[in-house]
């Protein structure tokens, strides 16, 4: 039987030249615990990737953002599932998270954000990130 596939979206919310970094907790799959990730979630049906995303936000951070751009759009295997990954730059209209879905948010320069431990699915908006914070495109 083939793996369950999912498309996801995530917001990599901005400020700046820094990122806010998302930490994950106990999961129900050991290899996605305790590790990094730009928040967001599952497109449910009859959604487009704008609104899934920012309902996802609302509903794991209590904020609206203002989506800014696509990032990267990325695909990965984990061993229990498979996940399409659409990420977009986003800015936060407000300061105020309230995290139901993470333990932990750290605001991170973007040159750094390659030392946190970040979920699989993630690295290739962490890549797409960095290059652009690079290009002094943000």
């Amino acid at each position: 039987m083939a793996n369950k596939h999912v498309e996801v979206v995530a917001a990599v919310i901005v400020e700046e030249d820094m990122v806010f970094c998302f930490k994950k907790g106990e999961s129900k799959y050991e290899y996605l615990a305790n590790k990094f990730e730009f928040p967001g979630g599952k497109i449910e049906k009859n959604e487009n990737k704008v609104d899934a995303l920012k309902r996802e936000i609302l509903e794991e951070l209590s904020i609206e953002i203002e989506i800014i751009k696509p990032l990267s759009e990325s695909n990965f295997d984990y061993p229990d599932f498979s996940v399409t990954l659409s990420s977009f730059v986003c800015r936060a209209l407000s300061s105020t998270f309230k995290l139901t879905e993470h333990v932990e948010v750290v605001k991170t320069p973007i040159s750094k954000i390659e030392h946190l431990e970040w979920l699989p699915a993630d690295i290739p908006s962490v890549i797409a990130l960095k290059k652009l914070n690079d290009d002094r495109i943000l």
